[in-house]
């Protein structure tokens, strides 16, 4: 099974967290990507198992979002 990670930098509270996911029930959140990565990768299989009866082999494909707003100084 093949799912898809969308994680997102939230400059507010300065951590990643996952934004969208192929996983029901997947909500996590890090200080960093790395750190992000590594919950999910660890939670994926279970949430998986718990939530949808699947204990299958899991390939995750993450995708990254971050957004900077920058103050233009003239």
């Amino acid at each position: 099974m093949k799912c898809t990670i969308k994680l997102i930098w939230e400059p507010d509270s300065k951590c990643w967290r996952t934004e969208t996911s192929d996983i029901p029930g997947l909500w996590l959140e890090a200080d960093t990507f790395d750190e992000l990565v590594e919950q999910v990768s660890l939670a994926a299989p279970e949430i998986l198992e718990f939530n949808c009866k699947y204990t299958g082999p899991v390939e995750l494909a993450f995708e990254a979002i971050r957004v900077e707003h920058l103050q233009m100084v003239s």
